[in-house]
């Protein structure tokens, strides 16, 4: 089910995203050679707690028989595309990429239920390629594409068309399809779920006031398949190839859009 939030709710959901953009704006610039993932979660960890709220990743559960996810920051390197744990520590080389993916629950405290955001960033390690440099650059236009189509009465699919469309366009990448932006704010993964490709049947799906997404794409250098690691949790290109995400939480508004985990 597709839900509304309220504008008291929004007005904390917003809270949580203004402080969750100034932690990535942190984690991004601790990012170098030398630094290990495990420095990263740490930080994300004590930034979190302090502003008063939960890292809504450690823990979670996607299905009840399901193994908890250990850390608050899913680091994906190179070929990860997604849910690297950011423990056990590895340490960052100059040319690697790293996709820093972090949620929180805002404001938490015992016996109180908060509000859901979530957002991700690639960032360079040191000098990188010139491929890593456009996928970078790619992916994170691939996401303002998608933003800008959020507004009243328009078609989920239209977020989804507009992203597969620029990548196509801009590069000769490929957009992941099996794993998909949702719904937030009530929960960590709501309803609706937020392909970054054209799907016609999310033509019925019609953008109102008061949705707040998550909204995700994921982009590979080669072709879009993908597969789990040794892990278990760590989802891999299948071939190898470099991937990179980037992802905000957004409200539709009776204007069009606001992004409410800004960092820029």
């Amino acid at each position: 089910m597709i839900t509304i939030k309220k504008v008291d709710e929004i007005e904390l959901i917003r809270q949580g995203g203004k402080i969750l953009g100034q932690i990535m704006k942190k984690l991004i610039s601790e990012v170098k050679p030398g630094v290990t993932t495990g420095h990263l979660e740490k930080l994300a960890d004590f930034l979190i707690i302090e502003a008063g709220g939960r890292p809504s990743f450690k823990g979670f559960k996607q299905s009840a028989g399901d193994r908890p996810f250990p850390t608050a920051l899913c680091a994906s390197i190179n070929n990860e595309v997604v849910h690297a744990p950011a423990l056990p520590s590895r340490e960052l080389k100059s040319g690697d990429i790293i996709t820093i993916d972090v949620g929180m629950e805002y404001p938490f405290s015992s016996g109180r239920k908060g509000y859901y955001t979530d957002m991700a960033a690639t960032i360079a390690v040191g000098k990188v390629s010139r491929e890593a440099q456009k996928l970078i650059k790619v992916t994170k236009l691939a996401l303002a594409h998608g933003i800008e189509q959020v507004r009243p009465g328009n078609s989920l699919n239209s977020l989804g068309k507009a992203v597969e469309q620029y990548v196509k366009k801009a590069s000769g990448f490929s957009v992941v399809r099996d794993l998909v932006g949702h719904g937030v704010g009530y929960e960590l993964h709501e309803d609706p779920q937020i392909p970054n490709y054209e799907l016609p049947y999310n033509k019925k799906i019609i953008l109102k006031p008061g949705m707040v997404l998550a909204i995700e794409p994921m982009v590979n250098v080669g072709d879009y398949n993908i597969k789990t690691g040794a892990d278990g949790l760590t989802i891999l290109t299948a071939d190898g190839s470099l991937s990179a995400q980037f992802e905000h939480t957004v409200v539709v508004t009776e204007e069009g859009y606001e992004i409410l985990t800004k960092y820029e």
